[in-house]
C-alpha cells in the first residue's frame, strides 16, 4: 500500500488533542489513578458502584473536566482566529489582537474588577470592550464604501493604542492592595478560575466562530491574493473580511473574556501548521485548530505542575512562544512558512 503522508498527518492531528486531553485529567497535584478514572467516568452511563471518595468526582467533574474543556477551545479558536487574520491581511506576522479585541477586553475587564463585580460581570465587561474595540477599528477603516486591508491594520493600531492608554489609567487609579494585583493577574492570563459555567457560557460563542470560519476557509485562499483579484473572481470581499472579522472577534473575545489575554498561539501555530500541510487555508484552519488545542492544553498542565504555584499562562507561552517564533523567521528569512 502506498504511503500516504497527509493521511497520516491528517490522523495525528485528530488523536494529538484527544490524547492529551485524556493525559491532562492525570496531571495535577491530586493524583487519580486511570483506572480509577475510567470507573468514574464509567459511572456517569453505567450502573457502577462507586468505591472512590467524593474528592475524586468533584476534581473530575468540576475541576479538570472545564479546564481542559476551555483550553482546547481557547487555544484552537485563538489558533484559527490567527491563521485566518494572517491569510485576510496577506501578512504572516499578524495575530488575532491586531483589530485590538485584546486591548479592548483588558480595558473592559480592569472596569468590572475596580466596579467590584463579580466574575460573570468582569467576562461580562470584557467581551463587550473587546467587541466594541473590533467595531470601532472596522467603522474607521470604512472608506467610500469599502475596506481597505492596509486602512484595517492602520484603524487597528488606533484603537488598542486607544484602550491600552485607558486600561493604563485604570490600573493608575485602581487600590493599590486589591484591585490593581487582580486586575495584573487576569492581565496575565489564567485557567485557574475556569467553572462548569465558563464552559457554559463562553464555549458555544467559540465553537460558532470557529464553525463559521472553517466554513469560508476555501474563500480566504482567494482573499489572499489581493482584493483587485479577489475581486475579479466574484468574490464580495467586503462581505468575506466581515465575515471573517466578526467569527474571529467573537471567538477572541469570548477567549480572553474567560481567561485574560495569552499572546503568541494566534501568531506562532498557524506557522506551525504551514510547515505541516501548506499554506492552502482548507487544510490550514483544520490544522491549526488541531494544533492550537494541543498546544495551550500542554502548556496549561505544565502551568499547573510546574511549581507549586500555578505560572500564568500568558508567560508560558510568550517564553514558548517567543525563541520558536524567532527560530521561525530566521529559517524562512523573514517570508511565509
Amino acid at each position: 500500500m502506498r504511503f500516504d503522508k497527509r493521511r497520516l498527518i491528517a490522523a495525528l492531528l485528530v488523536i494529538l488533542p484527544l490524547a492529551l486531553a485524556g493525559l491532562s485529567f492525570f496531571l495535577g497535584r491530586f493524583p487519580i489513578a486511570p483506572a480509577t478514572l475510567l470507573k468514574v467516568l464509567a459511572s456517569r452511563v453505567a450502573p457502577i458502584q462507586p468505591d472512590w471518595p467524593d474528592t475524586v468526582e468533584t476534581v473530575i467533574f468540576n475541576i479538570r473536566l472545564p479546564r481542559i474543556l476551555l483550553a482546547l477551545c481557547i487555544g484552537a479558536g485563538l489558533s484559527v482566529s490567527g491563521a485566518a487574520f494572517q491569510g485576510m491581511f496577506q501578512n504572516p506576522l499578524v495575530s488575532p489582537d491586531i483589530l485590538g479585541v485584546t486591548a479592548g477586553a483588558g480595558f473592559g475587564a480592569a472596569i468590572g474588577i475596580l466596579l467590584g463585580g463579580n466574575s460573570l460581570a468582569v467576562q461580562g465587561f470584557a467581551l463587550v470592550f473587546g467587541m466594541l474595540a473590533v467595531a470601532l477599528s472596522y467603522t474607521i477603516s470604512r472608506v467610500y464604501e469599502t475596506t481597505p486591508t492596509l486602512m484595517l491594520v492602520l484603524s487597528g493600531i488606533v484603537v488598542g493604542a486607544i484602550f491600552s492608554a485607558l486600561l493604563s489609567l485604570a490600573k493608575y487609579v485602581a487600590d493599590p492592595k486589591q484591585k490593581l494585583p487582580a486586575i495584573v493577574f487576569w492581565l496575565m492570563g489564567s485557567l485557574a478560575a475556569i467553572s462548569k459555567r465558563d464552559v457554559i457560557t463562553a464555549a458555544p460563542p467559540m465553537v460558532a466562530g470557529m464553525a463559521g470560519l472553517l466554513m469560508v476557509r476555501w474563500r480566504i485562499n482567494i482573499l489572499s491574493m489581493g482584493d483587485e483579484e479577489a475581486r475579479s473572481l466574484g468574490i464580495r470581499t467586503d462581505l468575506l473580511k466581515a465575515i471573517v472579522i466578526i467569527g474571529c472577534t467573537v471567538v477572541t473575545a469570548s477567549a480572553v473574556s474567560v481567561c485574560g489575554i495569552i499572546g503568541w498561539i494566534g501568531l506562532v501555530v498557524p506557522h506551525v501548521g504551514r510547515m505541516l500541510v501548506g499554506p492552502d487555508h482548507k487544510a490550514l484552519l483544520p490544522a491549526s485548530l488541531s494544533l492550537g488545542a494541543s498546544y495551550l492544553l500542554v502548556i496549561d498542565d505544565l502551568a499547573r505542575t510546574l511549581i507549586s504555584a500555578e505560572i500564568p499562562l500568558g508567560i508560558l507561552t510568550a517564553i514558548v512562544g517567543a525563541p520558536f517564533f524567532a527560530y521561525l523567521l530566521r529559517r524562512t528569512q523573514g517570508g511565509r512558512t
